[in-house]
């Protein structure tokens, strides 16, 4: 088995590493001042340190969806505003994750693109018709620069 005691002098060293990669972190990800779930607009709200802000959708977030208005109150941000947390379900998401649009697991994110995709609507089912009738979904063409 390998020993794992650090020294106090690497030990000192991987602390100054970190808070280095701390410090750069804050500096060029986006980080939360607060955050709190909207009933109005239904929508959890993250207001970020640099004064803007970021709304969600919880029924995008896995495990928040069906969540009960409670659950979604007791939102928290982590110690260093890169995330929210919420205890009860036992759930963690990364600010700069959500906003890029990752919502949970990949599996997740999977489920929530078939669910797009078997979306009807009448604007749908008319480009499907009109594609049918000429011989199918239209191929992609290279795009001439």
């Amino acid at each position: 088995m390998e020993n794992l005691h650090l020294s106090e002098e690497s030990l000192k060293s991987e602390i100054a590493q970190a808070r280095a990669a701390a410090a750069i972190a804050d500096a060029s990800e986006p980080r939360a001042h607060s955050a709190y779930y909207d009933p109005n607009a239904g929508r959890i709200v993250i207001e970020l340190r640099n004064g803007a802000s970021f709304l969600v959708p919880p029924e995008l977030v896995q495990g928040l969806a069906g969540a009960s208005l409670d659950d979604l109150t007791q939102v928290e941000v982590t110690p260093s505003g890169a995330g929210l947390h919420w205890e009860k379900l036992d759930i963690d998401m990364s600010i700069p994750a959500l906003m890029v649009g990752i919502f949970g697991t990949k599996a997740w994110m999977a489920e929530l693109g078939s669910r797009g995709g078997s979306t009807t609507s009448t604007a749908k089912a008319t480009a499907a018709r009109k594609n049918g009738k000429r011989g199918g979904r239209p191929r992609k063409t290279a795009q001439k620069v």
